[in-house]
């Protein structure tokens, strides 16, 4: 089912268009306040746009401009599935999933029939006779997954369905997801790349309620174009214009690395941050940038050392030999062969 969206909301700031096609899982991602909720909210019927209008195959959900046409939420085709499974406590797992087709008018009989067949999906069988009390997070979360396809959505909206799970939970489930959304179109709102890469077909990154990039998963997040993509990605952006020996920021800087584009062609530069090293004096590598330390982050075995512009992971004994700390003043390096030049 293809999904056409158009809508502004002005007290927000929201003004997106996008189209989903058929069988096709679109994640979206962005920063906290970029407008995520307000696309889920107005696909799912939860909010009205002030202006735009939106089409599901031949359903108008909304459509501001033509009359003010609304369909409501519940003849919509469309199930949303929050980060909190929020399951019927007084029902059995089997009578919440049955909830959807049954409360559409299917028979109670073949309700519980579908029920069956979706707790089979998400290997959740066992359940059905258990009430939501007595359900891990996983578990819970299974079910809530069982109950919003039970219904036959033409569109299945999802609100970060692996945030609230343990870290040993989320593999399985989103495991779980990649084969039951097969074929399906989905809206999944993330913030974990993993969920990106694992579920979606594609990616649009929402910042200050706008698209400010899109494309194929791993273009967006191998190529970003938006700082947020860059961070949920673990890459430095750098952006500026292509020169015949690599890219010239914004500030003046230049930074040398290959790449096809044609000199004077908006460009950017991506580094992972592993690749850069960190000194206290000039180093004699082409690629060096100058900048203060912003913040100073373990990660594991290793230290994430932040500027402004650039990151480096580094070993502690690095860390505490160069006593780097917020304030400190250094010199990031990398060699030309870890730049990554690609269209800006």
């Amino acid at each position: 089912m293809t999904f056409v969206f158009d809508a502004r909301v002005a007290s927000r700031g929201f003004d997106v268009s996008l189209e989903v096609k058929p069988g096709e899982t679109v994640a979206v991602l962005g920063p906290n306040g970029a407008g995520k909720s307000t696309l889920l909210d107005l696909a799912a019927g939860l909010l009205r746009a002030d202006s735009g209008r939106a089409v599901l195959d031949d359903t108008v959900l909304f459509d501001a401009v033509g009359g003010g046409r609304f369909t409501p939420p519940h003849e919509r085709g469309v199930s949303l599935l929050a980060q909190q499974p929020l399951l019927f406590p007084h029902l059995s797992v089997l009578e919440n999933v049955a909830f959807g087709p049954r409360s559409s008018g299917v028979s109670r009989l073949e309700s519980r029939e579908t029920a069956r067949h979706w707790l089979a999906e998400v290997e959740a069988l066992d359940l059905a006779d258990r009430r939501p009390t007595q359900l891990s997070g996983g578990q819970a979360q299974r079910i809530a997954v069982a109950r919003a396809l039970a219904s036959d959505p033409k569109l299945l909206l999802l609100d970060e369905p692996l945030a609230a799970l343990d870290v040993a939970v989320a593999p399985a489930l989103r495991r779980m997801l990649r084969r039951v959304l097969a074929g399906r179109t989905v809206l999944i709102v993330t913030h974990d790349i993993l969920d990106a890469f694992t579920l979606a077909d594609r990616v649009v990154v929402l910042d200050h309620g706008r698209i400010v990039e899109q494309g194929p998963t791993r273009d967006v997040l191998e190529r970003p174009r938006s700082r947020f993509a860059a961070g949920l990605a673990a890459l430095n952006l750098l952006v500026g214009v292509r020169t015949e020996r690599g890219i010239r920021l914004d500030d003046g800087a230049e930074i040398a690395g290959a790449s096809s584009l044609s000199p004077g062609t908006p460009a950017a530069a991506a580094v992972r941050p592993p690749a850069v090293r960190v000194s206290l004096d000039e180093p004699a590598e082409v690629n060096r940038l100058r900048g203060e330390v912003l913040d100073v982050e373990p990660r594991g075995d290793l230290v994430r050392v932040r500027s402004r512009h650039l990151a480096a992971d580094v070993a502690p004994a690095v860390v505490a030999d160069l006593d780097l700390a917020p304030g400190s003043t250094v010199w990031f390096a990398f060699d030309p062969a870890a730049v990554q030049i690609y269209a800006g």
